[in-house]
């Protein structure tokens, strides 16, 4: 831009030399313009449109200045009239482009009124000439419009095509991300089947044993009872953990049908608001009824639902409220579990889909990503959106 402005100098000045007339008003005009055309895309406030339009009207001003002071129709500066005409053309639309130039061949043959018609033979021009030179102004402006106007559709094609490849190059960065996670579900899935099934049978074992025990014991009131008790207990439990794992690790049995997705989601609020335990907040639906029936299994996808209630329930302040909305986006049906809560950091993102993972004291780990397996097995997806302090948005999406 330096560069270019020193050129414009440059030429303006050689202009000033050259000049037929070396007269002040002239001289003075063709400074102006020049210091303007060298101004013009260093002051901010020219390059919005009203600024635009304010400095080619600047510039049709001191060309016809110019021009008046140079002998008029006679001016050896009559082609100066091209700087607004050509600046339109590339900076307005079609419209405006045509309105400057009019006001340019108005301006020019404007100078015909100040004639004396009656010693026409003093002026060096004829009516020819002088149509061509009214003629070649609008010619100009029409051709540059059409070149500005082809860069202006190429310059708009190719931030369409790089926002495509930004977009392209987000979502396989979200494809690569979700394979990473699928492989490191697969590898721990295995070492979680072989676990399993290495624990259950030592359980079946204590279990069986305690309640042999207890048998034995059934006249003692005492500590025996109440310790054959905690075993039990504690046995049911890992038990409860052991099968968790195995559906972590073991292909899903789905039983696809087609069925509406609000059935599904009614089910797991309902099951959710019958919890005895759950959080006091309210779950608050926003169904679009445009949103038609899927081929899915009911009720691995009710247990997704209730998940995702339940963890943004948690994550909710008491007396609060979690919106379950649906709608159909690109081919994929979206079900959305917002929560106003406390937000999911960062560094805890990218995490929390994997097994084991958990914030919570006395979490496993394990329900998101059982819930991410459900969701792959449907040839679905589940995304997350969450600022800290801002709540969270599960966004599920299923295939049309």
């Amino acid at each position: 831009m330096g560069g270019m402005g020193i050129v414009w100098l440059m030429l303006f000045a050689a202009m000033a030399v050259a000049s037929p007339v070396q007269d002040t008003p002239s001289l003075t005009m063709l400074t102006c313009l020049g210091i303007f055309q060298f101004l013009e895309h260093r002051m901010q406030v020219l390059q919005t449109p009203r600024g635009m339009v304010a400095a080619v009207g600047v510039k049709l001003l001191l060309c016809y200045l110019l021009i008046g002071y140079t002998d008029a129709l006679n001016s050896s500066f009559y082609l100066i009239l091209l700087l607004p005409v050509v600046g339109a053309a590339t900076t307005m639309s079609g419209r405006a482009t045509l309105v400057v130039t009019t006001l340019a061949v108005a301006a020019f043959l404007s100078f015909l009124l100040f004639l004396d018609l009656e010693d026409l033979s003093r002026y060096l021009f004829d009516w020819k000439e002088l149509f061509l030179r009214a003629v070649f102004l609008p010619m100009v402006g029409l051709f540059t419009f059409q070149l500005a106007n082809a860069n202006r559709l190429e310059a708009r094609k190719s931030q369409e095509t790089a926002k495509e490849l930004a977009r392209a190059n987000e979502e396989l960065v979200k494809a690569e991300a979700a394979v990473r996670r699928s492989e490191r579900l697969a590898a721990l899935g295995q070492l979680t089947a072989g676990l399993a099934h290495e624990l259950r049978n030592p359980l079946g074992t204590i279990r069986a044993s305690a309640e042999m025990l207890k048998k034995f014991t059934k006249d003692d009131a005492g500590i025996g009872q109440e310790m054959t008790g905690y075993i039990t207990s504690e046995v049911d439990r890992a038990n409860s953990l052991v099968t968790r794992f195995l559906e972590f690790a073991r292909p899903l049995p789905l039983k696809p049908a087609v069925i509406d997705i609000h059935e599904v989601l009614d089910r797991a609020v309902l099951q959710y608001e019958r919890s005895a335990d759950r959080p006091e907040v309210s779950v608050y639906k926003n169904y679009d009824p445009a949103v038609r029936p899927l081929s899915i299994d009911g009720e691995w996808m009710e247990r997704v639902f209730y998940n995702l209630l339940r963890n943004a329930a948690e994550a909710s302040p008491a007396g609060g409220s979690v919106t379950v909305k649906t709608r159909t986006v690109d081919g994929f049906v979206e079900v959305a579990v917002i929560d106003r809560g406390s937000g999911i950091t960062p560094e805890h993102r990218e995490s929390i889909f994997n097994p084991f993972f958990t914030t919570k004291p006395s979490g496993v780990g394990l329900g998101l990503a059982i819930v991410s397996k459900i969701m792959d097995e449907h040839g679905g997806r589940i995304t997350v959106e969450s600022e800290p302090g801002q709540g969270a948005v599960f966004r599920v999406l299923l295939p049309v």
